[in-house]
C-alpha cells in the first residue's frame, strides 16, 4: 500500500535519498531563485495535460500509438531553426507512422524542459585537472572550465524562460498552418538526395493524393490545419520540478507544469527514493525507464507507488533494454505488470540499451541495432497478447552524423564530420524518417 506520509506530505521526497543531483555551494542564492519560479506562471496547463493523460490511456488500449522524440540534452542556445527542424521531423515520422499503420499518433517531444541529465560519473579529468561532470545547460556549462562547471541555481531561471520560449515556437508551428497535412511536401523541401528523402516524397504524393479525393468529397480540412505536440522532460531536477508544481485553481489536483509528461530515468527509478516519490504527488501522466536489470518486484512496486488508483494513461514503463536482450528480459516484466492488472503503457526506448564507443573514442550507436530493438519489443508483445505503445527515440532535425549506418551508410570515419551531441548520440533527419517507416511496417504486421 502506499504510505500514507507520502501521499499527506507532498514535500516527503526532501526526506530520501535523490541521486543525481547538483551540489550547490551558494543556498542563499539558491533559495532566492527556487521562490521567485515559485512565483511565475505554469509552462504548461491542467488541461492540456489531462488531454495527454488520455491520449496515452488510447495507446495504452492499442487505439493510438505513441511517438516520443528529440534531443539527448536540450542547449539554451538551440535557434528557432534548430528547433523547427525537429518539430518538423517529429511531424514527417507521426504522418508515416498515422497514414502507414491507419493509427493516430500521440506527439510527444523531449523538448521545452530536457536540460538536464544523469551522469555514470561525478567528476571528469582532462590532463590531470579534475572538475565536476557537465549535467545539462540548467545545472551548469560545458565548458571545461571551473567557473563553467560549477552549479548555478540561476540556471533553472534560464531554464524556465528556454523552454517557455521553445512551447511558444512549438504552439506557433503546430497552430499556425505549418503541420498542415496539405503542406506535407513542404516539410522535404531541400532533402530528396538519398532513399529516405526519396520514400517521403513518395508517401507525400499518396498523401496528395488522398487529401484531392478527400476535398472532391466535401470533407472538411479544418481539423488538418492544426496538431498537438506535448511537451515531455526527464524530471530529474527536483528543486526544479517541485518549484514547477501549481494546484489547479477548479480541482485543486496538483500539476507540475513544467511539461505535459515527466519520466523518471533508470539511475532515479527506484521505488523508496526521492523522484518516484515526488511524481508520486502530482497528476501529470509519468513514465518510467526500465532497463534489463529491473526484477518484476520493482515493476510492481514501481505501479503501486505511481498508479495505487490504476488511473488509465497515468503511468507508462519505457523500456530500454539492448537488442541483444531485450526478448529475453521483457516478458517477465510484462508479465509481472499484467498479474498486477492495473494499466500500464508500454513503450520502447531502443537507444539507450545500444550505445556503444567507437574506435575513435566517440559515443555511439547501430542504427541496425535500435531497429533490431524496436522489432523485439513488437515481437515479445504479440508473444505476450500484450499492446506496444509507443517509442521513444533520441533525434534531431539537423544532418549530424552520430549514429552509424542508415541509408547514408555512416561509418566510424564519418562520425567526426558533424558530431554535434552534448551527451548521447541523435538519429539524424534521414535515420529518422527510415525509422518511422520500418515501425509503420511493424504496426501493419500487428
Amino acid at each position: 500500500m502506499v504510505d500514507n506520509k507520502r501521499a499527506e506530505y507532498p514535500s516527503f521526497w526532501r526526506e530520501l535519498p535523490a541521486a543525481q543531483q547538483p551540489i550547490y555551494p551558494d543556498t542563499d542564492a539558491l533559495k532566492a531563485v527556487l521562490t521567485d519560479l515559485r512565483s511565475r506562471p505554469p509552462l504548461v496547463f491542467g488541461g492540456e495535460v489531462d488531454s495527454l493523460r488520455k491520449c496515452m490511456a488510447e495507446a495504452g488500449r492499442g487505439r493510438s500509438f505513441v511517438l516520443m522524440g528529440g534531443d539527448c540534452a536540450e542547449s539554451f542556445y538551440d535557434s528557432v531553426e534548430s528547433i523547427r527542424r525537429k518539430v518538423q521531423t517529429i511531424l514527417q515520422m507521426a504522418a508515416v507512422l498515422t497514414y502507414g499503420a491507419s493509427m493516430p499518433v500521440v506527439k510527444i517531444g523531449r523538448i521545452a524542459g530536457q536540460y538536464a541529465k544523469p551522469r555514470s560519473i561525478d567528476v571528469e579529468t582532462r590532463d590531470g585537472v579534475s572538475l565536476p561532470v557537465y549535467r545539462g545547460d540548467s545545472i551548469n556549462g560545458y565548458d571545461f572550465t571551473s567557473e563553467a562547471r560549477t552549479p548555478d541555481p540561476s540556471r533553472m531561471l534560464e531554464a524556465y524562460l528556454r523552454a517557455g520560449t521553445t512551447l511558444n515556437i512549438i504552439r506557433a508551428f503546430t497552430t499556425g498552418g505549418y503541420a498542415d497535412l496539405r503542406r506535407v511536401h513542404s516539410w522535404n523541401q531541400g532533402f530528396t538526395s538519398n532513399p529516405a528523402y526519396m520514400r517521403f516524397e513518395d508517401f507525400a504524393d499518396e498523401i496528395d493524393r488522398a487529401m484531392r479525393f478527400m476535398e472532391a468529397a466535401g470533407v472538411d480540412f479544418d481539423t488538418l490545419r492544426q496538431v498537438h505536440l506535448y511537451a515531455s522532460h526527464e524530471a530529474l531536477q527536483l528543486e526544479y520540478e517541485d518549484s514547477m508544481v501549481r494546484n489547479d485553481f477548479l480541482s485543486g489536483q496538483r500539476y507540475c507544469a513544467s511539461g505535459h509528461l515527466l519520466w523518471i530515468g533508470e539511475r532515479t527509478r527506484s521505488p523508496e527514493h526521492a523522484h518516484v516519490s515526488f511524481l508520486s504527488s502530482v497528476v501529470n501522466p509519468v513514465a518510467v525507464k526500465i532497463g534489463p536489470a529491473t526484477s518484476p518486484l520493482e515493476v510492481s512496486s514501481l505501479i503501486e507507488r505511481l498508479n495505487p488508483a490504476g488511473d488509465p494513461g497515468r503511468l507508462t514503463f519505457i523500456t530500454r533494454m539492448g537488442s541483444n536482450r531485450i526478448r529475453d528480459v521483457l516478458p517477465r516484466l510484462i508479465e509481472a505488470a499484467s498479474v498486477d492488472g492495473r494499466p500500464v503503457t508500454w513503450i520502447a526506448d531502443p537507444m539507450h540499451g545500444n550505445t556503444i564507443v567507437s574506435r575513435g573514442n566517440y559515443k555511439t550507436r547501430r542504427f541496425d541495432a535500435i531497429i533490431d530493438e524496436v522489432r523485439g519489443f513488437f515481437e515479445v508483445h504479440k508473444a505476450l497478447g500484450t499492446i506496444p505503445g509507443g517509442i521513444h527515440i533520441e533525434l534531431t532535425g539537423n544532418d549530424v552524423t552520430e549514429v552509424l549506418g542508415g541509408g547514408a551508410q555512416i561509418g566510424e570515419a564519418n562520425l567526426s564530420e558533424r558530431y554535434e551531441t552534448l551527451v548521447d548520440p541523435r538519429l539524424n533527419h534521414e535515420q529518422s524518417l527510415e525509422m518511422a517507416f520500418e515501425v509503420a511496417e511493424m504496426l501493419r504486421n500487428e
